[in-house]
């Protein structure tokens, strides 16, 4: 995963929303987004999708796979398993974990009463302009690679963060948002790693008094300005941190990232443990001026809804998220955070697969395969073992699969299929030469 990568307007039907658990009124504006906050008579609308009670089988079920993102444009690399997670908008399912922390972080902001507006249900499909260009992130950058994001065409991709939207709606002037939504990246296959996860996107930009005019990147960096906005970001973040995790030990670490100037990472002591749990930093001024916005100032963070939701809940598996099965949702509740309890857990199954490498052999592109091949049945997919040939210097790894179901027994012969079909199309696709 890159550091670099921390995340159509609408006709709206009015309708009062009340939200389990905060009391909190939300109204969704035309734009698309949520002002969330405890103002009595506050009018309400949302989206003709439901956003806070949508059924679990609604929403698992009818969403996903209804649009078809798969084509043969040259440049598409959107594989039928990948198509069929866009659309489950688990962020959106009541009583879903990452539901759960979702509302927990939305209610904080409420609390601020600083107007911050929600968007939860913006197009997951967006421009290179957007994802990458507005965001200073250069042509040669690794996340533009085929080998690390899902592309429709040359200029349009499945969102590999929910960033890709804070220019476009800095530039429709909202000013205070946090943007919600299911990003999606190819990489290694463990625990902790999906193809399709959720980003959480903050943005404030100061108010216009608040700032003292137009200055060179150089004297911006070293103004007072700049030092007073990160510290209010800094503030902020450090009471989510504590309405999540309680009052925690924490400690600030120097980052980089494109969009913003300076960058941070905020890290906390949990469970012995010192873990990262988001990004952020003041926004770069490039990105202002592409927004036509020089003349102001703000700050923004990333955080995944996935890493602090495994961390709270003790949810030992990324795949568990996207589980069918009803042992899973029925120990969660909307509003409470609440410890995990394996249901099952059934026999593990190894396979090693050895091939020499080609000479544009990417990791990822094989990771790809075997998730086209063996969906969420390959629990971890890890090279063992790698050695280069003393005489023709051709490179050979050995990956060992893991095979794993999280609710019921692999038979032998169903794996065999798999790794078959694997060892098939690995020759086919990847050029690779099998031993």
């Amino acid at each position: 995963r890159h550091k670099a990568m921390r995340a159509s307007s609408l006709m709206m039907m009015s309708i009062v929303v009340t939200l389990p658990g905060s009391l909190a009124i939300t109204s969704r504006l035309a734009s698309g987004a949520r002002m969330v906050g405890t103002h009595a008579g506050r009018s309400a609308v949302r989206t003709t999708r439901p956003v806070w009670s949508r059924p679990l089988s609604a929403a698992v079920g009818s969403a996903a796979g209804a649009r078809t993102l798969v084509s043969d444009d040259p440049d598409n690399n959107v594989t039928p398993y990948i198509e069929k997670l866009v659309g489950r908008d688990l962020h959106l399912i009541e009583n879903h974990p990452l539901n759960i922390i979702k509302g927990k972080i939305e209610k904080y902001f409420d609390g601020l009463d600083q107007g911050f507006e929600a968007f939860d249900s913006l197009d997951p499909v967006v421009t290179c302009t957007a994802c990458f260009d507005d965001l200073n992130i250069p042509p040669d950058h690794p996340a533009r690679k085929v080998s690390d994001t899902y592309y429709l065409s040359k200029d349009t991709l499945l969102r590999t963060h929910t960033s890709a939207h804070q220019s476009e709606l800095m530039r429709k002037g909202h000013e205070r948002f946090l943007c919600t939504g299911d990003v999606y990246r190819r990489d290694e296959i463990d625990s902790s790693h999906y193809p399709a996860f959720h980003q959480m996107e903050g943005v404030k930009l100061l108010a216009e008094h608040e700032v003292t005019g137009q200055m060179t990147r150089e004297e911006w960096l070293a103004s007072d300005e700049c030092a007073r906005t990160a510290d209010d970001l800094k503030n902020t973040l450090e009471g989510l941190v504590d309405e999540l995790f309680g009052p925690v030990e924490k400690r600030w670490v120097d980052a980089y990232f494109p969009f913003t100037e300076p960058s941070l990472e905020l890290e906390i002591f949990f469970q012995g443990d010192w873990l990262e749990v988001l990004g952020c930093g003041v926004i770069h001024s490039t990105v202002l001026q592409k927004c036509g916005l020089e003349h102001r100032r703000g700050w923004a963070f990333g955080l995944g809804l996935e890493r602090l939701a495994m961390i709270l809940f003790s949810i030992p598996d990324i795949r568990l998220f996207w589980t069918d099965d009803e042992r899973f949702h029925t120990q969660f509740k909307s509003g409470e955070v609440v410890q995990f309890k394996p249901y099952s857990k059934y026999p593990e199954c190894y396979k090693d697969m050895t091939f020499w490498l080609p000479g544009d052999f990417e990791e990822n592109d094989f990771m790809e395969l075997c998730r086209e091949c063996g969906g969420d049945l390959m629990e971890t997919v890890k090279c063992i073992d790698e050695f280069t040939h003393p005489k023709h210097g051709k490179t050979s790894r050995c990956y060992r699969i893991t095979y794993r179901s999280m609710d019921r027994s692999l038979t032998n012969e169903e794996i065999d299929e798999i790794q078959f079909n694997l060892r098939s199309k690995a020759e086919e696709e990847l050029s690779v030469e099998l031993r």
